[in-house]
């Protein structure tokens, strides 16, 4: 999409005021967060900055700059992809076309896993909080890192094993790794779920970070997982800068898009030791669909947590 008018210098105040009007015109949700989001980065300033110098002037250069994100924007591509970078967690993360784009409802994940972990702790008659020392934890479809790093972050001394089957989205994981002070005990996995625990996971070429060998089932503490979980069906459904612009392999499940779980779940009971944890986000409508799974006598202490819109969000069990 293009904005004919030409562009001049201007203050800060009306440039915001006509980034947000191009994409309310263009019917981008949350218009006035983008906007601010794309000013910020163009100029590399904080929000408190920009609304405490409204009348700051914004060089010709940097409008041209502004404006070609925001006609971009309002042409379907996504915020994080023209900024190169989503919070999660409190913390700030690489992310690229390669990778789904991280949202708020994952950190559900994380709360349930953590309340989990603590609970055992507790059942065993330690401290509650834990550094994870001795902890084995893994993140399967780790895209962007985001969920591994922010275990990695809350328990320091665990050692975390993050799986992909993309190589560019291992990549970008390894990359955020290192920024996040993690890459000493952080082992990346080339490998289809689970796969790469049971002897095929392949070697990565060079990204910063060690291999991990292969290893044998009855490894793993906890196990978290953000698998793809929408229906191809529901395709036509997406938002655009969904359908468009974030990776297929890491949106679709399936033709329903809760086929992947039968797997995950299988592998996992293979892998976690007795008493260990696993932790899964649903999509919006696959409960009914992934919870009979977990009926098997390997499984105890199933919960199912709620996002804040009231959906079925988060799925756990203990592996018996």
């Amino acid at each position: 999409m293009r904005f004919a008018k030409p562009v001049t210098a201007m203050d800060l105040r009306t440039a915001l005021k006509n980034g947000i009007a191009k994409l309310r015109e263009a019917g981008v949700p949350s218009f006035t967060l983008a906007a601010e989001l794309l000013l910020l980065h163009v100029l590399v300033r904080d929000r408190t900055w920009i609304y405490s110098h409204p009348e700051e002037e914004v060089s010709v250069q940097d409008a041209e700059r502004y404006f070609a994100l925001i006609a971009r924007r309002a042409g379907g591509e996504p915020t994080q992809h023209l900024t190169g970078k989503q919070e999660f967690w409190g913390l700030e993360f690489e992310v690229t076309p390669d990778v789904l784009i991280p949202r708020p409802e994952t950190e559900h994940v994380i709360e349930v896993a953590l309340d989990r972990l603590a609970g055992r702790e507790l059942r065993a008659g330690r401290p509650q909080k834990s550094d994870g020392t001795g902890l084995r934890i893994a993140d399967i479809g780790t895209g962007c890192g985001c969920m591994a790093i922010a275990l990695a972050k809350e328990l320091p001394a665990a050692t975390i094993y993050a799986t992909d089957i993309s190589f560019p989205a291992i990549k970008v994981a390894g990359r955020n790794a290192i920024r996040h002070g993690c890459g000493d005990r952080f082992h990346l996995m080339l490998s289809n779920l689970l796969e790469g625990f049971t002897g095929d996971a392949r070697r990565l070429p060079p990204v910063d970070l060690p291999f991990i060998p292969t290893r044998s089932s009855g490894l793993l503490d906890l196990i978290v997982s953000n698998p793809p979980y929408i229906g191809r069906r529901e395709a036509a459904t997406l938002m655009r800068e969904v359908r468009d612009y974030e990776p297929e392999i890491a949106l679709y499940g399936g033709e329903e898009g809760y086929e992947i779980y039968a797997d995950l779940i299988t592998e996992s009971a293979a892998l976690l030791k007795s008493g260990g944890i696993l932790v899964l986000e649903l999509g919006h409508n696959s409960l009914p669909a992934v919870q009979p799974l977990l009926d098997a006598p390997t499984w105890t202490n199933v919960g199912v947590t709620n996002d804040l819109a009231g959906v079925p969000r988060v799925l756990s069990a203990d592996r018996l």
